[in-house]
């Protein structure tokens, strides 16, 4: 991930087929014989007939045995020393593969004809693909943004926090809110143009989003008289009038995974019928 960030240069050992410089891609020694395969004809595959029953027929089609699917053969004083009658030998090559800033995850890296290579045929090509990997912090959002979950304290969402976050170039970044400004739980900010540069245009970056996860003090502990002088600092509560045909019911603890099952099919069919919004950072 932080390779996609900065950019980097890969070398990759490759080992493929290449024509034999000695013989050409003939298989033979300068002045060597070819002759046409007797046993298929010159055709590479010999054809058996097996019959398995009355009117039944079954034809199998195969490389065949004696010229190993080449239709030509050489006789052993004919043979190429270096390739031994293949026309082609292996040879290993090292690649260099750039990893361009903010390339797309999925994007192919292609290397013309440096694929295998094969007497009378165009060489194949070498197929890169980029995969991108999991960050423990970040996420990528609509190509170029970052997107990352930030836990604080209900503390500090309340009287204001100060925290400390680290690019993925190992920049810091501080970040403060002040006493009073509130932020609720699931609250989005953005850093504008800390997310990833963007593809072919690494001068331009998109932005940092951070999704606020406050965390309560656990059940039971907070203390009654701890509770009392809380209530005093915080807004009033709503004054409730229960009416006497009220039914009196408890509340007991749910599970979330009860139900992101089916919140995740939710977003995966919305996922295939709408397009991402575009993320902005709108000013506070």
């Amino acid at each position: 991930f932080k390779e996609i960030y900065s950019g980097s240069v890969r070398k990759f050992s490759i080992t493929r087929n290449v024509v034999c410089t000695k013989c050409e891609g003939r298989g033979t020694r300068e002045g060597g014989v070819l002759k046409t395969c007797s046993t298929c004809n010159g055709s590479g595959y010999q054809v058996k007939m097996s019959y398995l029953g009355p009117s039944i027929v079954q034809q199998v089609q195969s490389v065949c045995s004696e010229c190993r699917g080449n239709g030509e053969i050489i006789s052993p004083k004919d043979r190429c020393k270096e390739c031994n009658a293949q026309k082609v030998i292996r040879q290993k090559k090292i690649i260099e593969v750039h990893v361009d800033k903010g390339i797309p995850d999925g994007k192919k890296i292609i290397f013309y004809g440096e694929g295998d290579q094969s007497p009378g045929m165009k060489p194949g090509n070498v197929i890169i693909i980029i995969d991108e990997q999991k960050h423990p912090v970040f996420q990528r959002k609509s190509d170029v943004h970052l997107s990352m979950t930030m836990e604080i304290l209900l503390s500090e969402a309340l009287c204001g926090m100060s925290k400390i976050i680290t690019t993925l170039d190992n920049r810091k970044l501080y970040i403060h809110t002040l006493p009073g400004e509130v932020i609720k739980h699931s609250d989005l900010r953005c850093i504008e143009q800390e997310g990833l540069p963007h593809y072919k245009n690494p001068t331009e970056k998109g932005n940092l989003i951070i999704m606020f996860d406050v965390k309560f003090p656990d059940p039971g502990s907070l203390l009654p008289e701890k509770v009392e002088k809380l209530e005093k600092l915080l807004p009033p509560k709503e004054s409730v009038i229960v009416p006497e045909d009220a039914i009196v019911v408890t509340m007991s603890e749910f599970e979330r995974e009860h139900v992101d099952a089916d919140e995740a099919n939710e977003q995966e069919d919305a996922h295939h019928h709408h397009h991402h919004p575009t993320v902005g950072c709108h000013p506070q």
